[in-house]
């Protein structure tokens, strides 16, 4: 059971780590856009730069529907409620600049694919990216294609540093983070 004290460390956790926004669980369209709107609110009331806001919120709105979309491309399989109840995303200030990072369970036979995909993300800049971004619009889908593969290099555009990530192990599954400061 969660008790007063726990929930007043965790509360001064989130604050002394600049954390504005923190969800963990099911990311449903309804709770992104919820959360979403929160994050445009505070910025907005900070008066920080439209396009600051519109990074900020563009790159939340990519990442956690990244999540639910991966949570659901594993319906009926074996690790499905794992899977969908793990995501977490947290939005944080510094003096750097906003950071939001993310993260949730995958299976391990996706690992290398997505490690591949951002360390050639990574290693690209601004005009390299632009030109994967317009490479990839005109590609086209595979039958069995989710979407056109955009979303995570136009994360990377949108960052003001190159994003950082992690997969760490967890027994049958493993854990994948994603970090990007505007």
């Amino acid at each position: 059971m969660f008790d007063d004290k726990m929930l007043i460390d965790l509360q001064s956790t989130l604050s002394s780590n600049g954390i504005l926004i923190s969800f963990s669980g099911r990311f449903s369209q309804g709770i992104i856009e919820e959360l979403g709107e929160a994050i445009m609110q505070h910025m907005e009331a900070e008066n920080r730069p439209r396009n600051a806001i519109y990074n900020v919120f563009a790159i939340f709105v990519e990442t956690t529907n990244n999540i639910k979309k991966y949570a659901n491309s594993k319906l009926g399989g074996e690790s499905y409620n794992r899977i969908y109840n793990s995501g977490i995303v947290t939005i944080s200030s510094g003096e750097e600049g906003y950071f939001i990072s993310s993260g949730n369970l995958i299976e391990k036979a996706d690992a290398d694919k997505l490690a591949n995909q951002l360390d050639s993300l990574i290693a690209l800049d601004k005009d390299q990216l632009k030109k994967r971004y317009k490479e990839q619009i005109k590609k086209e889908l595979p039958p069995d294609s989710s979407g056109a593969g955009l979303g995570l290099i136009d994360i990377a555009r949108k960052a003001s540093k190159p994003i950082k990530y992690s997969i760490r192990d967890m027994q049958d599954l493993s854990f994948f983070t994603l970090t990007v400061m505007v």
